[in-house]
């Protein structure tokens, strides 16, 4: 076998000789030998580019890079002191196995040496030739060397003559699929092809059934072509579960050889290794000597020099085989140089220059090892799919770092662009330590600190095997990954700043997202004022409060025989209906009407609330400007306002100066009764608004907020002792007024009675005040319960405005009291005047109008307890959502909702956490129970984490355990964003937004879905349309192996995609006819993107 070796190879034995010479020479290098490296080339791109061009700038060397045409914008362009275009209108891969234009590089820019790296042309002969008749120094073993190991076959041989063990497999490359069958047959499956003129896993192909045997070897081959120039493959026997350990070792040109000990490569995917580590954990010392010794005994054999791996099977008895040589560097030799402070690069260069080993200090009895290193290769793939590719532009990148970490990278940058065509590799991460554990500690941290976003990253199954048992505490294998399923638990990531980015570049380039649901238009009659008397208006309670003062006129209303109202026309009315968008244009209209005909009233409610909001957001209008407004044209009547305590007019608490000067501010400009109250009845917060209202000297109303029902002896969380204590404590801080504010409208006639009868014993010389909603259509029953039982003052709405989700209504009220002791004193025929203007009026809001979604009332509110006004905008949201029919889920959702949050009170900013969490279960599917379990995973509405977190104060009862304690309360998140440019529309129909995010840059591509419409696109694959086939991955078409009208099997190829050098077949989901054909080979795909249709 040896002399067969020496024949084939022809310096075979020259190498032997050179061995036993050079070793008498090993101390010392004629100068005759060394040639200094003034510019370094290196023929290769990405991450292995930039590792040399940093180890030649330490060296002094100036540095030259080669790119395509597709890598213009990398960044190992930038890195160089030079840089030239490769391959001009060749293929991507082609480019950087273009031999002739990379030597004319070479040679036109005066290079002195050839940097290979890692992949495309490091293992080809006929490319080190190539330098070596160019005059210029390939850094690396020589063109025969490089042939030798290229040769997986010879390279066997060789270690066959070297007492090396092997495994079982062909004595040359196969040329066809007989060779494959025959060998099969002689030894059985598993076996496995390998490319026999390169590595990293690319041409390497595992067959289990002979079935497979045929597609398996047209892929191999296809893979080892497209990735190393020759489609030649090498078959083997497949051993089980072994462990992979390569052995790092380095020759000069003396012979002197030596090792770096070794690296355990087992954990992999597809033949790629996803992890390595130095030294390798718990390996036999016999082995690792065994291991070390044969490695070095090969290498010297063929007179190897400069840097290489001798690569290992051990099986699961410890029995060690020799795979390969890669005569290059690896990519793993990063955590060879951790572990023994040796830079490879840096000695590959003087090694090539003509230096020996010693020279350089680098002796066996040298080399230590110290600690541990791990590398992990963050990649662009997505482990939830099967580690499939993915393709698009980083958004954002942000790095682990720190102490005992390094970062070897090239395409990891905002803005960089990951294409199809090239390896998924985004990053190297190398964590050093005592030992393995320390290690994997810092690598842990590191990967948990990386944030990239615009394309999928396997870090979240990185963070799985750091955190895995068997890695941590024991020996791992080949098959490690297959295995442990578990790493597959991906923990999702929540991307919240990139997801709010997007969605406030799709408003800016699009507009706002949600559509009205309704096609109804605005009416275009304006509504009729009636006549009003000339003269200044009657007397009212207005001038009661200026002459008496709020104690006064709490005195005057306690005193006042008949029942009095407070209409909501202006404010709460039409937000229930209308969603608050009346303007003030057609409020102050009818205004001197009120004025004149309506003086009796206890108060308008016409301010604050979701005033603010909508005037603001939506009208353009000011609403200090509509205080003023009203004032001047309704100075008799008092007017009144939500002040939501602490939180005034927002949604969230304000600090305490800011409340009180709002407050005061409110009172200057016409505001007369403060109604205070909290979403959840929680005493400090209404404390602090009723001493900004009475310090504005306005009139003090603490409303209880109401829920729950007082008659039902099994509801006693609210019970009528819970609302009578809290009654208490409003009246000793001083409220002149007591109100009970039941906002869903769940105040039976009966709770009515009860409640409003416990409070007027309690407290006989106080006024008590009620405001409802009618949303079940027993609003008019409850007002006239309260009324009997001792309430001076209900709320209504002018009868166009009444009913359904606002309040009762004011006609029906002042009917029923008529002649009563709880008359109105207001004449009804000028209610039936004021009604026909709203009547009218409200056909110009036709498209905001609840009832162009809702028809009725409901009285399934005594169940869900949705407050009146968030009825409307639910059911609202729903149809804007596409859920309109699903507004019953929704509803049953909220009750759920309310559940899960522990029964709140539920008004404004609660009720919008209760319905923020209800529509978040329904969009997403999600049952209280699933909430409850997997609350430690989903992503919240940032509402319901804020209330959680106590942002709005502490709920009656507590917050609702095991859940809080559960769902992540992060503190502290807050984004400062600042919307800066927008740009032209690029040739996919997009437009790059910028942002400013926390003082960073950042943009995002947002389709501009109007002008797509204008663009042509290849149609996407519908999920819902059986028989239409789809890319699983972005790519290229290589083969399209079906024809329109063909007959196909379920699981039959269709086509074969190839995407960062890796081939996919794609099979048929079904058996039938194919009825379409959508792509041609060569062709690039997006993910999704419509392959053919078959039809069955």
């Amino acid at each position: 076998m040896l002399r067969y070796a020496v024949v084939r190879g022809g310096l075979g034995l020259l190498a032997v000789r050179r061995t036993c010479l050079f070793s008498r020479l090993a101390h010392s290098a004629p100068q005759s030998n060394y040639r200094p490296i003034k510019k370094v080339m290196v023929a290769n791109r990405g991450e292995i580019a930039i590792r040399v061009f940093r180890a030649c700038t330490e060296l002094g060397i100036r540095t030259v890079a080669v790119y395509s045409e597709q890598d213009t914008g990398q960044m190992h362009r930038q890195k160089a002191d030079e840089a030239y275009l490769i391959g001009k209108g060749l293929p991507p891969v082609a480019a950087y196995l273009h031999i002739p234009d990379i030597i004319k590089v070479a040679k036109e820019n005066k290079v002195d040496a050839i940097h290979p790296g890692y992949g495309f042309l490091s293992e080809r002969a006929d490319f080190a030739q190539a330098c070596t008749d160019a005059g210029v120094m390939f850094v690396g073993p020589n063109p025969e060397t490089v042939r030798k190991m290229g040769d997986k076959v010879e390279a066997r041989t060789l270690a066959i003559s070297a007492g090396v063990p092997v495994v079982p497999g062909t004595d040359s490359p196969i040329s066809s699929l007989q060779e494959a069958q025959a060998f099969a047959q002689t030894y059985g499956f598993p076996i496995i092809f390998k490319a026999a003129y390169g590595g990293g896993g690319r041409g390497m192909r595992v067959v289990r059934e002979y079935e497979e045997l045929e597609e398996n070897y047209q892929r191999a081959y296809s893979e080892a072509l497209t990735a190393f120039g020759n489609g030649a493959l090498f078959i083997e026997k497949f051993i089980e579960k072994p462990r992979h350990i390569e052995v790092q070792i380095l020759g000069d040109k003396y012979g002197n050889v030596i090792h770096l000990y070794e690296r355990d490569c087992s954990i992999q995917r597809r033949h790629q290794k996803v992890v390595e580590i130095a030294p390798a954990f718990q390996l036999d010392p016999h082995l690792r000597d065994r291991l070390h010794a044969d490695a070095v005994n090969l290498a010297r054999q063929v007179g190897y020099e400069n840097a290489g791996t001798v690569e290992f099977l051990v099986d699961k008895h410890g029995k060690h085989y020799f795979i390969e040589v890669n005569s290059r560097l690896q990519v793993e030799h990063t955590v060879t140089e951790e572990i023994t402070d040796v830079d490879l690069v840096h000695a590959q260069l003087h090694v090539c220059e003509g230096r020996s080993l010693p020279e350089l200090g680098l002796k066996q009895d040298k080399i230590r090892v110290n600690g541990c290193a791990i590398q992990c290769r963050v990649t662009t793939e997505d482990p939830a799919r099967g580690f499939q590719p993915d393709t698009g532009r980083i958004e954002v990148f942000r790095s682990g770092e720190g102490m005992g970490i390094r970062l070897d990278s090239a395409s990891a940058f905002p803005g960089a662009v990951i294409s199809p065509h090239y390896d998924s590799l985004l990053v190297k991460v190398i964590a050093s330590g005592k030992d393995l554990h320390t290690a994997a500690s810092k690598m842990s941290r590191a990967l948990a600190e990386f944030r990239v976003r615009g394309v999928k990253t396997n870090i979240p199954f990185l963070q799985n095997v750091f955190s895995n048992h068997q890695f941590l505490h024991s020996t791992v294998d080949t098959q490690f990954i297959d295995e442990n399923q578990e790493l597959f638990n991906l923990k999702p990531t929540q991307n919240r700043a990139q997801k709010l980015l997007h969605y406030l570049g799709h408003v800016m380039v699009n507009g706002p997202t949600t559509p009205i649901p309704v096609k109804v238009k605005p009416s275009s009659t304006d509504p009729v004022v009636p006549p009003v008397t000339m003269g200044d208006p009657p007397v009212g309670f207005r001038d009661v409060l200026l002459r008496d003062g709020p104690e006064g006129f709490a005195k005057a209303i306690r005193a006042h025989q008949g029942l009095l109202l407070m209409d909501t026309t202006f404010r709460d009315a039409h937000q229930s209906l209308l969603a608050t968008r009346v303007r003030t244009h057609d409020l102050k209209k009818i205004s001197p009407f009120v004025s004149h005909n309506f003086s009796n009233l206890f108060s308008l409610e016409n301010w604050g609330g979701a005033t603010f909001d909508v005037a603001m957001r939506f009208l353009s209008e000011c609403p200090w400007k509509r205080l003023q407004e009203l004032r001047a044209l309704i100075p008799n009547v008092p007017f009144q306002m939500l002040l939501r305590g602490a939180n005034a007019v927002g949604y969230t608490n304000y600090p305490d100066n800011a409340v009180f000067k709002f407050c005061e501010v409110a009172k200057e400009n016409g505001m007369d009764i403060f109604r205070v109250f909290d979403s959840l009845n929680y005493l400090p917060n209404m404390l602090l608004g009723m001493e900004a209202a009475g310090a504005a000297g306005g009139v003090v109303e603490a409303a209880i907020s109401y829920t729950g029902d007082v008659s039902d002896p099994m509801r006693q969380k609210y019970s009528l002792d819970y609302y009578v204590k809290l009654a208490d404590e409003l009246v000793k801080a001083g409220t002149h007024i007591l109100c009970i504010k039941d906002m869903a409208g769940l105040l039976k006639p009966e709770a009515s009675k009860l409640l409003v009868g416990a409070l007027r014993d309690r407290f006989p010389d106080i006024p008590i005040h009620v405001h409802t909603h009618d949303t079940a259509g027993a609003g008019v029953a409850a007002m006239l319960a309260c009324a009997d039982a001792g309430a001076d003052v209900v709320d209504v709405a002018v009868d166009s405005m009444a009913g359904m989700t606002s309040q009762p209504s004011m006609g029906a009220i002042v009917a029923c009291t008529k002649g009563t002791k709880f008359d109105t004193g207001i004449a009804l025929d000028k209610v039936f005047d004021y009604s026909e203007y709203w009547e009218v009026a409200r056909g110009l809001y036709a498209p905001f109008d609840c009832t162009a979604t809702m028809k009725s009332g409901n009285a399934d509110v005594y169940e869900n307890e949705i407050p009146g006004g968030q009825y409307t905008n639910l059911h609202f949201q729903a149809h804007s959502m596409g859920l309109g029919n699903k507004f019953k889920e929704v509803k049953k959702a909220y009750t759920e909702a309310n559940k899960l949050l522990g029964d709140l009170i539920k008004v404004t900013p609660s009720s919008k956490i209760v319905g923020d969490l209800a529509q978040f279960m329904v969009q997403n599917n999600l049952t209280r129970a699933e909430v409850e379990e997997r609350a430690d995973e989903l992503s919240f509405p940032l509402s319901v984490v804020e209330f959680l977190q106590g942002h709005i104060g502490i709920p009656h009862g507590g917050f609702p355990e095991p859940f809080r304690s559960k769902v992540e309360l992060e503190r502290g998140k807050i984004l400062h964003i600042k919307a800066l440019a927008l740009g032209d529309l690029n040739k996919a129909g997009q437009r790059e937004v910028f942002f400013e995010l926390n003082g960073q840059l950042r943009s995002v591509l947002v389709k501009d879905t109007v002008a797509m419409k204008e663009m042509k696109f290849h149609p996407k694959a519908q999920k819902s349309i059986k028989g239409q086939v789809g890319a699983p991955m972005p790519g290229k078409v290589l083969e399209v192996k079906v024809k329109v009208g063909s007959k196909v099997e379920k699981g039959q190829p269709l086509c074969v995609l190839s995407a960062m050098k890796m081939e996919t077949v794609v099979n048929s989901p079904l058996a039938g006819t194919v009825k379409a054909v959508h792509v041609t080979a060569d062709a690039s795909l997006e993910g999704d993107d419509l392959i053919l249709e078959i039809e069955e």
